[in-house]
């Protein structure tokens, strides 16, 4: 038997697996992804609640249309205080042409002297003066001041024809007198739309009734104050 120590062959091992990791490693790592993943919804949540769901566009025609709310919210206090003081202005003038022109089918009355007309003229001039510039407001506003402006201006045009029937002869001033009433009730009319509206956006923008008319007869088709009390 020979003396030699046998050596027994080392034991088979399995084939080693590149690329394996334990599964100790695999759980380390998935606790920090999936905090990363919850950590990241919750973020995108968080901004999708408190964010503007609107586009830039739809937050730029917004913000444009507050700010127009607001200018004419302001135009509205502003035109009114126009028109009354306008109207305030405006009402010895009627006053007087309607003791010379009668509303209706009334013959003429006495005839104005050439300076009352001239007074009539001064007055009837600034007016349209001052409506001539008018701001930037909105459509509703701006119909209000139409009427206004238009009425004035036609009303200055009723003096002037009434300027003509004084310097007339006996036979023209009749059509020239019968014209300038026309003229004058046209006037009145138009005025009163420009109330009327101007009463609404009153209401509309939380001023209460505000009634700012010319005097009118019965017949004339001009619209006139609801009835409703002022500021109410």
């Amino acid at each position: 038997m020979s003396n030699r120590t046998k050596l027994r062959p080392a034991p088979r091992r399995g084939p080693i697996q590149r690329g394996a990791a334990p599964a100790s490693i695999w759980r380390r790592l998935a606790l920090p992804a999936a905090a990363l993943v919850v950590g990241g919804l919750l973020g995108w949540w968080i901004v999708a609640a408190t964010s503007d769901p609107r586009t830039d566009a739809q937050q730029r025609i917004d913000a444009l249309q507050v700010a127009e709310v607001q200018r004419d919210t302001e135009q509205v206090v502003r035109l009114t205080d126009q028109a009354r003081r306008n109207a305030d202005m405006l009402a010895p003038v009627m006053e007087a042409m309607y003791a010379a022109l009668p509303a209706g089918a009334a013959s003429p009355g006495p005839l104005a002297t050439a300076a009352q007309v001239e007074g009539w003229k001064a007055v009837t001039r600034k007016v349209v003066s001052d409506f001539a510039d008018a701001p930037s407001a909105g459509t509703a506003v701006n119909v209000a001041r139409s009427g206004f402006a238009t009425g004035a201006r036609q009303l200055d045009l009723a003096v002037d024809t009434y300027t003509e029937a004084v310097k007339a002869t006996d036979a023209q001033r009749p059509a020239l007198l019968a014209l300038a009433a026309r003229q004058r009730d046209s006037a009145v009319v138009t005025w009163s739309i420009g109330g009327t509206q101007l009463d609404s956006l009153n209401v509309d923008t939380g001023h209460g009734h505000q009634h700012v008319f010319l005097p009118s007869a019965p017949g004339q088709g001009a619209m006139t104050s609801d009835g409703s009390k002022e500021g109410n």
